[in-house]
């Protein structure tokens, strides 16, 4: 058995400022395998933010440990440099960060800083925007700032796949994006996710999102993992997720009243697609008994 990409034993994590501690973290333990999904979700100041922060070396930990691809993050002389070109991190509107003339220029910003060749460089540019759905012969010669919201953090993506990173970790990144805007983003990531078999971490506070996207999840509050499991089985605690000021999909609370009104609506439904795919088998079984 293969071992985890992301290895947290007995996390905890205390911030320490003007003669005051604040623990954040308490003994959190939890393991993601390589090429999976998954989610961390919880209220505000559940940890979050701070969990994450430990997965590229932001923060080290006050006391257990956080193994990311065999690299131990808080051990001393730890190769922060090679640990980040492991898990490239996108932040909450990335495209804030965008600076260069060109969407180009900008994407080639973190291979060059890697001190790669320039026909390396050229070539992982130019994979990144394919794979974001921008190709260099149409979009690398624009400016960065002539394009939609919805580009320019794709844009954003792109500079951090052309990292090739292991990990990506993405930190409430579709925030301020439209509905189309965000289905497009995610179409990407899961791209990045099947072609290239990147670890995606996601954190979000949307639960259909997270419904759709992520394969297991994990529910931190006050600064501890609560409960893990797939989507299904966290999303059908309803109640326990309220007690942590969580809720289900809206779709999930849907299905829940459905249910509760007699109609026979399966317990293994929780995305749109599941609902689709089941009102199609229920429409066709009519028309064939009919």
């Amino acid at each position: 058995m293969s071992k985890p990409m992301i290895e947290v034993s007995h996390l905890s994590y205390t911030y320490r400022a003007d003669h005051t501690h604040k623990k954040v973290l308490d003994d959190v333990s939890l393991n993601i395998m390589a090429g999976q999904c998954v989610a961390i979700i919880g209220f505000n100041g559940s940890g979050k933010t701070t969990l994450i922060q430990h997965f590229n070396g932001l923060l080290r930990p006050t006391d257990g440990s956080v193994l990311i691809d065999g690299i131990d993050v808080g051990a001393s002389g730890t190769d922060l440099r090679s640990l980040r070109q492991r898990v490239g991190m996108l932040f909450q509107f990335p495209e804030s960060q965008l600076f260069a003339r060109s969407i180009y220029q900008d994407v080639a910003f973190g291979p060059r800083r890697m001190k790669l060749g320039r026909h390396e460089v050229r070539a992982r540019v130019l994979a990144a925007l394919d794979m974001v759905g921008l190709p260099q012969r149409e979009y690398g010669w624009r400016s960065p700032f002539d394009l939609s919201g919805g580009q320019r953090r794709r844009v954003a993506l792109a500079g951090v796949i052309a990292m090739t990173p292991k990990v990506l970790v993405l930190d409430e990144p579709s925030i301020g994006l439209d509905g189309e805007g965000r289905a497009e983003f995610y179409r990407y990531v899961r791209r990045v996710q099947q072609e290239q078999g990147v670890t995606i971490v996601l954190v979000s506070h949307d639960m259909s999102e997270v419904a759709a996207l992520a394969e297991w999840l994990f529910v931190l509050y006050d600064g501890r993992l609560v409960m893990q499991g797939t989507p299904r089985d966290v999303f059908t605690a309803g109640e326990q997720l309220r007690a942590w000021h969580l809720a289900p999909p809206p779709l999930e609370e849907l299905l829940v009243l459905l249910r509760k009104q007699g109609l026979p609506v399966p317990t293994d439904l929780y995305t749109l697609e599941d609902v689709c795919a089941y009102l199609m088998t229920r429409a066709t079984s009519v028309k064939y008994a009919e």
